[in-house]
């Protein structure tokens, strides 16, 4: 059994409940103490999670004091609050303790992945990234899935890897974590244009031709940034891409297909939450731009964000580019 504390009790209250069941002393962190309160007075996280108890004896609190003492730290914040927390928590943590990121994301601004974010503020401690298809409503409740762990301290990697072995989850070590996070952060770039095409009435040969362009532009950027080709046709692509264009769990399909429907991308956002695909098209498009990578899906998508694009014009002027092969070199 490991002592356990986890941050952010949206996706992390799901994780909660599943390291519990295992076996693991488990402490569920917020920043907003109403979240907290409406956990211990509800029995169940009712804004994100309704329906899945979270056991009295899983402790909660809005003290970082709690880490002081962990063996593992589970980061599950949205990417653009990540830093802050981290610089928050870095003081409480001691230097043997284990931090994972469970967040799907790339700093803002700084264009910096988690794990380089990190390094940055807890030197000392092993970073471990996991990631794969996993939403919250379903993990919870017992159903099977598939995960990966990466880190370059393939022991933390490890270590990870075992905390969360039960008989539903399947867990895989991975040693580019680059590529696990690039996968987990620019899929949600194509599961908000799944859903925009989904809002235009368009039908399952138009999402599953998005979903492979898609996937080929999210490899030639990973690669550009020095990731691995091949992680990308793993659990971390492709089968988070899947689940995430797929599934009316996911917020980002859910507010791609309020704006392909007309409704303003802010709207959409606003009234689904926490959509990390909305960042992560920033995030991305500026990547692209200062490695000289070409994105079509995601350069029209940040048209749409950001500059007021129409969403019927942006798919005819994806079809309209030039003729060309398949299988086109990567840098």
């Amino acid at each position: 059994m490991a002592k356990i504390v986890i941050l952010g009790g949206g996706f992390g209250s799901a994780l909660a409940v599943v390291l519990h069941g295992i076996g693991h002393d488990v402490t569920l962190w917020s920043a907003f103490a109403e979240e907290i309160e409406a956990i211990r007075r509800d029995g169940e996280q009712k804004a994100k999670l309704p329906g899945v108890p979270i056991p009295q004896s899983i402790h909660l609190t809005t003290d970082l004091q709690a880490l002081s003492e962990c063996d593992l730290a589970l980061f599950v914040i949205p990417s653009k609050f990540v830093r802050e927390t981290v610089q928050k928590a870095a003081p409480y943590l001691a230097p043997n303790a284990v931090v994972c990121n469970a967040g799907k994301g790339v700093e803002d601004g700084t264009l910096k992945r988690m794990s380089i974010l990190f390094a940055e503020e807890m030197p000392q401690n092993p970073y471990v990234v996991i990631t794969g298809p996993c939403h919250a409503e379903e993990i919870s409740r017992g159903i099977p899935t598939s995960l990966v762990t990466a880190s370059a301290n393939m022991d933390a990697a490890a270590y990870v890897q075992k905390l969360f072995a039960a008989p539903y989850i399947r867990t895989y070590l991975h040693d580019d974590v680059c590529g696990c996070e690039l996968g987990g952060a620019l899929k949600n770039i194509i599961a908000l244009s799944a859903g925009i095409s989904d809002g235009l009435g368009y039908g399952d040969n138009t999402k599953a031709a998005l979903m492979t362009r898609g996937l080929h532009e999210i490899t030639r950027l990973g690669v550009a940034l020095g990731a691995k080709r091949e992680t990308f046709s793993g659990l971390t692509g492709l089968g988070d891409l899947i689940v995430t264009c797929t599934s009316m769990h996911s917020r980002n399909r859910r507010a791609g297909i309020l704006i392909g429907q007309g409704v303003s991308p802010e709207e959409a956002v606003r009234q689904v939450g926490t959509v990390e695909g909305y960042h992560s098209c920033h995030t991305a498009y500026a990547l692209a731009k200062q490695e000289d990578v070409e994105m079509p899906i995601t350069e029209q998508l940040y048209h749409i964000l950001f500059e007021q694009g129409d969403v019927n014009v942006v798919s005819k002027t994806l079809f309209a580019r030039p003729q060309r092969s398949e299988y086109e070199s990567f840098p």
